[in-house]
């Protein structure tokens, strides 16, 4: 198993309403926030206003805003690049958005349980590949079981950073972190008070600090 990555950092995940922003904002305080991926609410699209309103306060705090599958939003709202979700034909959903948004901008994807598409896109030059253990996956241990094991494999071979999602507590962070993964996903849950995302964010930082010091 590979020691700590000395990069690894809070990947945060925040739904597109007008209350995130709130959120964000107490998060970037509270931790080493690298990132934002701002994701539609469970059964809508997202809001384009709400997705402005977070790209521009994201980019205020230092944090890269990533934007879920939808490249010509992130596009029209200057968003640093877009986060593919599992799909068929993954490829040719990166080249699309590759040449949309450009070299300069973060393409990033989660591959599900594919190695062939994890390597494939990493050769073609995404900047991350992603693995997780989606919630609507029954066997949860099982779940992680796979994620972890594809983050400590890919730490062990690739230099393209990996971002672990799905990552439902502390220890859970600093496992992956010990495995591999440059990114840590903190996911905020909807509704949450900044407190609570506060509070969330700084438990998550402490974790992987003290997994860099037993490293």
């Amino acid at each position: 198993m590979t020691h700590l990555q000395p990069d690894c950092r809070i990947y945060l995940v925040v739904e597109a309403t007008a209350a995130a922003v709130e959120q964000l904002t107490a998060a970037a305080e509270a931790g080493d926030v690298a990132c934002c991926l701002i994701v539609p609410a469970a059964g809508a699209a997202i809001e384009a206003a709400a997705a402005r309103s977070l790209v521009a306060a994201a980019q205020r705090a230092g944090v890269a805003a990533l934007i879920a599958d939808a490249t010509d939003l992130a596009g029209t709202l200057r968003a640093d690049g877009v986060h593919l979700t599992p799909r068929p034909q993954v490829l040719d959903a990166y080249a699309a958005a590759r040449q949309s948004l450009g070299r300069d901008a973060i393409v990033g994807a989660d591959v599900g349980i594919s190695r062939h598409d994890a390597m494939s896109l990493a050769e073609a030059g995404a900047d991350y590949i992603a693995f997780g253990a989606p919630s609507h996956l029954k066997d949860r241990p099982r779940a992680r079981e796979r994620r972890d094991d594809l983050v400590s494999w890919w730490g062990e071979i690739f230099e393209v950073p990996c971002v672990a999602l799905d990552v439902e507590g502390p220890a859970e962070a600093q496992r992956l972190a010990r495995a591999g993964s440059n990114f840590v996903a903190v996911t905020v849950p909807m509704g949450a008070a900044a407190g609570a995302t506060r509070a969330l964010v700084a438990e998550i930082g402490a974790a992987i600090a003290s997994g860099a010091e037993a490293g």
